[in-house]
């Protein structure tokens, strides 16, 4: 246990905070940390299953239900420094009775001499009643340091009598970062299981089994992919800077080791259609690691607090399954009404989500896509809470020839009679969606008519009758192109047409 967590408990407790919200799901470790920081304490706990139990034995003393149980102790006065120790009670914070009697123990610890009494609520879930929050510390037990982590893997390791080379060891170490030691030794084990060993493969395992975390907490959405680098057509500034980054990626041990700063993410902003998503999941293949999504709007709740909850363990989440790309489409949405009457809720989430995004030391890259820059609040622009922000404009002459023909070849299509100059003077203000649904179309009539190949002449039909987006959606490519006039934006693409 991290020697850090010990003090900052022992402070809390010093500084005679009454109620202390340990969100945890391991009773054991909550157990071992309050010994250490409780000599000289006695314990009382209280179990929702069996009432009050003994402490050290674990065995039940006294059926009773919580109010009975913390009645009873009151009475009794604690002139002896206590902990009372209350688990999985969660769903009994919202009990009027309940909350009077936590309120009154508090306040006889707070303002009483000779009365010492440290409520501890251990819970994985998080429930603060309005009536007690300036009362409630929640105390987060922090996640195993790298070292931490090498010496559990080394535990492990001479448990079992087998050999691990140093190099595999730290490469493992880096990805089982953001796991807790009972989640390591569970990946451990069934890594041993599976072949008897282990080796440098079994990152891959270890990436797998932390999607499982993502798919039962229900906070961030997996986001399955099939897409690489190579199906992006044109942005080569982006991709050459994403590639460079994928290399500190790939070898993050030793990138760390050397002394290379971790990096933090990019916004991306644009043209819609131009590529935005299909960048994040390029970028999280480039990287060889996981792609989550975060919808803000998911993660709104109905009572005081509960949103604001939500982002927490969305993050926590995100940090528990790092390396990974957290991917936030149309930014602008996700944070809409910041700053706004009747924007309490929103602003506070965004002021939560900016406060992480600066503190934050972890390998969770974030990869954030907008298409209005006017709509996003200013404080994200600022330098330092990305990488860098790229403009990603309609495609110029090259890059639509690149689209064109890597949907083509895609679908297996692609022939060298087609004239690419041809087409690449009609689709000029195509975004990259309208130039893949104009060869899909083109290839369903094929189908249709019953022709085996793609010609200039079916494509050019069916680039006639499709409407693109300069002229379905003018007056917002307008807007968009004059905000970007105004910033300081790196460029996606090289400039040539």
């Amino acid at each position: 246990m991290n020697i850090n967590a010990e003090n900052k408990l022992a402070s809390y407790i010093d500084a005679l905070r009454p109620i202390i919200y340990i969100n945890h799901f391991d009773f054991c470790i909550v157990d071992n940390l309050l010994k250490r920081v409780g000599d000289n304490v006695s314990f009382i706990e209280y179990n929702n299953a069996l009432g009050a139990i003994d402490f050290a034995t674990k065995s039940p003393q006294m059926e009773c239900d919580l109010e009975q149980f913390l009645k009873l102790n009151m009475d009794e006065g604690f002139d002896q420094p206590t902990f009372i120790i209350l688990k999985d009670v969660h769903n009994e914070l919202k009990r009027p009775e309940i909350i009077a009697l936590l309120k009154r123990i508090s306040e006889d610890n707070l303002y009483k001499e000779d009365y010492s009494a440290t409520i501890f609520i251990v819970s994985t879930t998080v429930i603060i009643p309005t009536e007690l929050e300036n009362y409630i510390t929640v105390f987060d037990i922090p996640l195993p340091t790298e070292k931490e982590i090498n010496e559990i893997i080394r535990n492990f390791i001479n448990d079992i009598n087998i050999e691990v080379e140093q190099d595999i060891l730290d490469e493992i170490a880096v990805s089982f970062k953001g796991l807790n030691e009972f989640q390591i030794n569970q990946i451990l084990n069934l890594a041993y299981q599976n072949g008897g060993y282990i080796d440098k493969k079994d990152k891959y395992l270890i990436l797998k089994e932390k999607e499982q975390f993502i798919k039962k907490a229900g906070m961030l959405e997996i986001v399955n992919f099939k897409e690489s680098i190579d199906d992006i057509g044109g942005l080569e500034i982006l991709k050459d800077w994403l590639t460079r980054k994928a290399n500190v990626f790939q070898n993050l041990d030793k990138a760390i080791k050397f002394g290379v700063d971790v990096p933090k993410g990019i916004m991306i902003v644009g043209m819609p259609g131009c590529g935005k998503s299909l960048t994040a999941k390029a970028t999280a293949s480039l990287f060889e690691i996981p792609l989550v999504r975060l919808d803000v709007g998911r993660l709104l709740g109905k009572y005081v607090g509960e949103s604001e909850n939500n982002m927490r363990k969305a993050l926590k989440l995100s940090e528990s399954i790092s390396p990974c790309v957290l991917w936030i489409d149309e930014l602008e949405k996700a944070f809409a009404g910041v700053g706004s009457e009747g924007g309490d809720v929103t602003t506070r989430l965004f002021g939560q989500f900016l406060t992480w995004m600066q503190e934050k030391e972890n390998t969770v890259f974030i990869v954030a896509t907008a298409n209005d820059i006017s709509k996003i609040p200013p404080e994200f622009l600022r330098k330092g809470r990305f990488d860098e922000l790229f403009f990603v404009d309609l495609p110029n002459a090259e890059e639509r020839r690149k689209i064109i023909e890597i949907h083509l070849k895609k679908r297996k299509k692609w022939n060298k009679s087609i004239d690419s100059i041809a087409l690449i003077q009609k689709t000029e203000g195509f975004n990259g969606a309208d130039l893949e649904a104009v060869v899909k179309e083109a290839i369903e009539d094929a189908f249709i008519d019953g022709k085996d190949k793609i010609t200039t002449e079916s494509l050019l039909e069916t680039i006639k009758n499709t409407k693109s987006i300069s002229s379905t959606m003018k007056d917002k490519i307008d807007k968009i192109k004059e905000t970007i006039k105004k910033m300081d934006i790196k460029k996606a693409s090289q400039s040539k047409e």
